[in-house]
């Protein structure tokens, strides 16, 4: 692999100075038209970028909004696609970083913007944070944060009303036996999920069972695991609301090993509509939140805190809405 090209290189192939070509390459006056265009030639032919680090040392700016992620997985990738949806005409350029945890899932939004904000980047959307007081001086947005509403701008969807929504479904269908498949206990949006099918069983006089309530916490064998509890029994229930589309999809598979029909036996409902969930045989019922639109919602926030504009409201929350799909149906009689 051959050497990365540098600015001496450039100013080689130009014929000119280093100086006149960060000047030209910089926008800078005092340079012929006919020299800045020859240096550009350089560039191009050569492929040479400027360092970004350097760029924002002698700018202040680097014209990168970084979104910081725990992971790369289909909630944080479709809020990624949102934010670069709507910064396509901005003029920023997006950085997705998701940082090592060396064994920690609290606190990794510190050492992230420690290491970016400043120099690498101008302000930062972080992705469903465990903390919100990062202690960064560039603007920053959260989507998600697993403590809710925080002295800095949030984006967020209903997970109370779309869970309220997911089991009156089912509950309209004639289940009475719902079983819940929680989330992180950690995470507010799970929490609120969990809130949200409590509700609605006390509204139809349904009692909460605890035992049709397992802990998945986003975990596939955590999920598969409640699951194989949860439906193993001779006292199962006829319907399962899980607090994400990847644990409802779970459901599903360890009910077909237990040889159970869904939806004949068993109707499903998730939360998130995820791309997974309309690539399966059966297509998923679920709860869809905008997660693209809270990525563009926070990537509005961002570039507006940027330009030096006032962001209209503090905590956003976006509707959820039902989805009804393969997956539901009425009880087995």
């Amino acid at each position: 692999m051959g050497s990365r090209t540098t600015i001496h290189d450039v100013a080689r192939a130009a014929g000119v100075s280093v100086s006149t070509v960060s000047k030209a390459v910089n926008g800078r006056y005092g340079i012929a038209d006919a020299t800045v265009q020859r240096v550009l030639d350089a560039v191009k032919d050569l492929g040479y970028e400027s360092s970004l680090v350097a760029s924002s040392m002698r700018a202040r700016r680097t014209g990168v909004i970084g979104v910081l992620l725990a992971d790369f997985e289909p909630f944080s990738a479709e809020i990624l696609k949102g934010v670069g949806a709507a910064m396509h005409d901005t003029g920023f350029d997006l950085l997705a970083y998701a940082g090592s945890h060396h064994g920690a899932s609290d606190g990794w939004e510190r050492r992230s913007l420690s290491r970016l904000s400043g120099t690498l980047i101008d302000a930062a959307i972080m992705v469903t944070p465990t903390v919100v007081n990062a202690g960064t001086e560039i603007p920053v947005v959260a989507v998600d944060p697993h403590t809710g509403r925080a002295d800095l701008p949030t984006v967020e969807s209903d997970s109370f009303g779309g869970a309220l929504a997911a089991t009156r479904h089912l509950i309209e269908l004639g289940h009475r036996r719902i079983g819940f498949l929680a989330g992180r206990p950690d995470l507010r949006s799970a929490g609120l999920r969990d809130a949200g099918y409590r509700r609605a069983l006390t509204d139809a006089g349904i009692p909460v069972d605890p035992a049709l309530i397992g802990i998945g916490r986003y975990e596939l064998e955590a999920t598969r695991e409640s699951a194989r509890v949860m439906l193993g029994g001779d006292s199962r229930p006829t319907a399962v609301f899980a607090a994400n589309d990847l644990s409802a999809i779970a459901v599903v598979d360890v009910a077909h090993q237990l040889g159970l029909r869904v939806p004949a036996d068993l109707s499903v409902v998730g939360f998130d509509d995820v791309p997974e969930a309309t690539r399966r045989a059966l297509p998923l019922t679920t709860i869809q939140q905008p997660m693209r639109r809270l990525g563009a919602v926070a990537a509005d926030m961002v570039v507006t805190l940027l330009s030096g504009g006032e962001i209209d409201e503090m905590n956003v929350i976006l509707p959820t809405r039902l989805i009804v799909r393969a997956t539901t149906a009425a009880p087995p009689r």
